[in-house]
């Protein structure tokens, strides 16, 4: 079997509203075979600058674009052809969008790998440990504590155990946040877990200090106060905050893995396979493992990413929960012809060769950039 394309849709909402919400534009991968096979993958990157990396023409043996170096290559050799992608773009990749963009082929190649054998992605990647997964409702913060509140209790009415907010309004004032987080503890209750996502915003003396303010309110971790750069100050609030400490949605690398996890001290350790392919998250999270830490995933975007997630997470020891974006854009909710189950706040590991998802072509055609 060998690839005869790769194809890459850059899909997006007709009116993209200035806010930290991934789920308006996708960059879905397509792969397809001499045998009739075809892969879908995903990036959570920006598109535009993704698919120039995948489309990109030959330069020279350190600087190619990922399609040619693919043409002719046989799809199951995901690890040999996660070498040469990163060893032909080592001049201007080894990180960020070009890891990404590859993450994407990884994930179709990998989708391939299990429709071509005839069993789903987690029996590849060593086997499941679990069949699915405890889910939490992953929300941006709304612009008053009234809508915030509205949808917290959402979450629960919907059968949630957890529930999440980030990124903008939250952050910037100090009464402001303490309000928001004590309505939101008090609209779902005491037995519901509370995650924060901080959205980079705070240093890390201020993330001492806010974490020190809400201890009352037992948030089950705090995301990302600090820019993703700053392993230092991860080391700092990691010794001094009581609260669990997640972190990684922006790393792309295993080395970057291992700096959080060792410098940073982090508690949670957060993958998004679109940005880093399974065929790295397989080692990073065993890397977290020998380390102590657990492991959850990244996923802001479509079913794409969402059964991938699942696949890697129950196919790893170290899993804790699973992020579930409930944002209502149309490209995240009705891409895939059959979505992962969510039910009674878990989400239900697909039994079907592959990823188990296939996206609707009509919802590509619809949202397309052409």
């Amino acid at each position: 079997m060998k690839i005869t394309n790769v194809e890459a849709f850059y899909l997006r909402l007709p009116n993209i509203e200035a806010r930290t919400d991934s789920s308006q534009d996708a960059l879905l991968i397509k792969i397809t075979t001499d045998a009739g096979i075809v892969g879908w993958g995903e990036v959570d990157g920006s598109p535009a600058v993704t698919k120039a990396i995948i489309e990109a023409p030959y330069s020279h043996t350190m600087v190619t674009g990922l399609k040619s170096l693919l043409i002719g290559e046989n799809p199951l050799e995901t690890s040999r052809l996660w070498a040469k992608m990163h060893r032909a773009t080592i001049y201007y990749g080894r990180n960020g969008a070009v890891i990404q963009a590859m993450a994407g082929i990884d994930l179709a190649l990998w989708d391939i790998k299990g429709k071509a054998l005839g069993k789903p992605i987690v029996e590849l990647l060593g086997g499941a440990f679990r069949d699915k997964m405890r889910v939490y409702s992953s929300n941006m913060f709304q612009f008053s504590i009234e809508d915030t509140v509205a949808r917290a209790k959402h979450a629960v009415d919907t059968g949630h155990t957890g529930v999440k907010f980030g990124w903008e309004p939250f952050g910037f004032d100090e009464a402001t946040d303490l309000a928001y987080v004590e309505a939101i503890r008090a609209a779902v209750g005491d037995k519901i877990d509370f995650m924060l996502d901080v959205g980079l915003t705070w240093d890390a003396k201020t993330t001492i200090r806010r974490a020190q303010l809400f201890e009352p309110y037992r948030l089950f971790w705090i995301e990302e106060p600090l820019h993703p750069d700053d392993y230092a100050g991860y080391g700092k609030v990691s010794r001094a905050c009581t609260q669990h400490i997640a972190a990684g949605e922006e790393e792309s690398t295993v080395v970057g893995f291992e700096r959080l996890i060792d410098e940073g001290q982090i508690d949670i350790v957060q993958i998004d396979v679109t940005r880093t392919g399974l065929t790295q998250a397989m080692q990073i999270a065993a890397y977290a493992k020998s380390r102590g830490r657990k492991v959850c995933n990244h996923n802001f975007t479509t079913d794409i990413n969402t059964a991938a997630s699942l696949h890697f997470l129950c196919a790893i020891e170290n899993a804790l929960v699973m992020e579930y974006c409930v944002e209502p854009g149309e490209i995240s909710r009705s891409l895939a012809k059959t979505p992962v189950v969510i039910k009674d706040g878990y989400a239900h590991l697909p039994t079907e060769p592959g990823l188990g998802v296939e996206p609707r072509m009509e919802v590509i055609e619809k949202f397309l950039v052409k």
